[in-house]
């Protein structure tokens, strides 16, 4: 039994899951998108927010700890768009860049979006794996349902307003 064992397993051992998990987590922060399974993208998620969240803490602690958080990953050099190397890191892109963007959010910061292409080879179920813009918030689809029936008056508040009547009625008589 697997009884508060939390995380997928993803068929792979500890070290392959952390390098699978640093690695889909460079990806994203180098692209903002990316595009995997289902599976590792909501692993990744839960990855990939805690070390925003420790980003967000600031600090040279903070850098070390995303730092070994990250391991080698951490000092990749990123490429624009013309495959030229810049002067980033994905260190400094996450404290220069991103961790600014969610300063006011108070966690999720990435978005799964479910694709209806399937992987060719193993015809696995893909996903994009997306970082929030700044100001933007998640939206779930609200079913509009049928409107609320119209409430009758219960008979207990019937027979108050009768009760009050008839003494206004004795008062006359008199």
């Amino acid at each position: 039994m697997r009884h508060l064992k939390a995380g997928r397993k993803l068929n792979r051992n500890a070290e392959h899951r952390i390098a699978l998990m640093r690695n889909l987590t460079r990806a994203l922060l180098e692209h903002e998108r990316i595009i995997t399974t289902v599976e590792k993208a909501k692993e990744a998620r839960r990855y990939i927010e805690r070390t925003i969240t420790l980003a967000k803490r600031g600090g040279l602690h903070a850098r070390r700890l995303v730092l070994m958080r990250l391991g080698p990953v951490a000092k990749v050099t990123l490429y624009d768009k013309k495959n030229a190397p810049t002067d980033d890191t994905v260190l400094t892109k996450l404290f220069d860049d991103i961790v600014p963007r969610f300063k006011d959010r108070q966690g999720g910061y990435t978005r799964v979006i479910k694709r209806h292409e399937r992987r060719l080879g193993d015809a696995g179920h893909t996903a994009f794996l997306e970082l929030l813009k700044e100001g933007e918030t998640k939206v779930r689809a609200k079913s509009k349902g049928a409107p609320a029936p119209a409430v009758a008056p219960k008979v207990s508040e019937e027979k108050e307003e009768k009760k009050a009547e008839k003494p206004a009625e004795e008062k006359k008589a008199e």
